[in-house]
């Protein structure tokens, strides 16, 4: 959420920024709110004050027996508790409105974010790898012939639907190795803890990662109220809603993995076939909860976190920088990281890294103290590190032999009993 003080001390500024999103200024009717809320309750204070004043007043009549200044104070001080409750109520509903508009519009881009209107426009600041070379026709994942019988999507659709799929035998053990690789080298290599967190929320925890109230159409909702999470940065991040957190404590750097659910709202006929895009997957996923001064730093950790897992997984990638017209709405600056998928001979999204800085948590109400000083807004940064289904499509993709088995990575042998391939027929060997 933004801070209003800040719309007020430049509203130009505030309106530069939007303007880089594509969005038209808005300073103009958030302030004009802000000082009709802000009015109410200053004439709400001044009409308590009357009243404090009128009701002493009362019994001083009363006591030297002027019944007509009695009655007088006696009908301003009710005509003033009327009025006090009716600029209440009023200033009270324009705040709610204020807080709702100021939920609506997305975080401001960095000055660093390369402007642009869509994915066109993004920057390539790096790639690692080089892009095998095969002396077949390389397929995408769900025609590999060593895959096909661990990838059921007709039982998915019996079941549930469209953009859901049944994993089995070889390839969801290689799904299961995954996970335990990225979540083992995340805590032993990078020194993030590991945490466990639930799949519903109340309401609160989606708006305090601006999933709501703006993107409630992109997720899933029970019918008692709680919200299935599209990602652990959910919890993960609401894990320090309301709470005042010692600066020494910080950086809290947190890692999950957990069952995600979207509902893929407004990409009907997009990424249909296979596993890509679904309501149901995994991710591992990072956050961070810093200083303001230190997001940034943290923002390109995070990111090499992320890089990591694809390194020693051996797939080839690129990173790129978001520009303002690509952002998520919570996003100040976002990493994306895109790996090769010769299926479709192209890279993909597979992780994308994000500093929302005090947007987050100012939502959540989430601050921190430095020795001897007045709290403050803790930065707060999200990534996937990485999504597991993206990840074994990539894996899967970049392995496959002609003969329609699959290598898998050495750093998945372990935790494969020591198998290294997906054989013709579907099984490990």
């Amino acid at each position: 959420m933004h801070d209003i003080k800040a719309i007020r001390e430049n509203p130009a500024a505030f309106d530069a920024a939007l303007s880089r999103r594509g969005l038209p200024p808005m300073s103009l009717e958030i302030l004009a709110l802000d000082a009709d809320r802000r009015s109410k309750i200053m004439a709400a204070e001044a009409a308590q004050a009357e009243q404090n004043k009128a009701s002493k007043d009362v019994g001083a009549a009363k006591a030297r027996g002027d019944e007509a200044e009695f009655s007088r104070l006696r009908a301003l001080v009710a005509e003033t508790k009327a009025d006090i409750a009716r600029l209440t109520l009023e200033a009270g509903a324009e705040d709610d409105a204020l807080r709702d508009m100021l939920m609506r519009i997305p975080n401001l881009p960095l000055d660093e974010v390369p402007d642009g209107r869509d994915e066109a426009d993004n920057v390539e600041i790096r790639t690692w790898g080089t892009p095998r070379s095969f002396n077949f026709a390389p397929r995408e994942h769900f025609d590999i012939e060593g895959v096909k019988p661990g990838m059921d999507f007709q039982t998915a659709a019996k079941l549930s639907g469209s953009r859901f799929v049944v994993l089995k035998g070889a390839v969801i053990r290689v799904h299961r190795a995954l996970s335990q690789f990225m979540l083992d080298t995340h805590i032993q290599d990078h020194g993030l803890t590991e945490m466990w967190t639930p799949v519903l929320v109340k309401d609160e925890a989606m708006y305090g990662t601006n999933q709501l109230p703006k993107f409630a159409e992109d997720s899933y909702q029970t019918t008692n109220g709680w919200w299935l999470i599209p990602t652990a940065e959910v919890t993960l991040t609401n894990s320090v809603a309301g709470d005042i957190l010692d600066e020494a404590t910080l950086p809290l750097r947190m890692c999950a993995h957990s069952q995600c659910f979207r509902s893929e709202a407004g990409s009907a006929g997009k990424d249909t076939t296979g596993m890509l895009r679904q309501h149901q997957f995994e991710k591992v996923e990072m956050v961070t909860i810093c200083t303001p001064e230190a997001a940034l730093a943290e923002h390109e950790r995070m990111t090499r976190c992320a890089e990591a897992i694809l390194e020693k997984l051996g797939i080839p990638y690129r990173t790129i920088v978001l520009c303002t017209g690509d952002m998520g709405f919570g996003a100040q600056k976002t990493h994306d990281l895109e790996a090769w998928l010769p299926g479709q001979n192209t890279y993909r999204e597979i992780s994308s890294v994000s500093t929302c800085g005090q947007f987050q948590a100012r939502r959540m109400n989430a601050r921190y103290r430095a020795a001897g000083g007045k709290p403050d807004f803790v930065a707060t940064l999200n990534g996937s590190g990485l999504a597991v289904g993206r990840c074994l499509i990539a894996v899967l993709e970049n392995g496959q032999k002609a003969d329609g088995s699959v290598d898998l990575p050495a750093v998945l042998h372990p935790y494969l009993g020591g198998k290294t391939r997906i054989a013709t027929s579907g099984v490990l060997e």
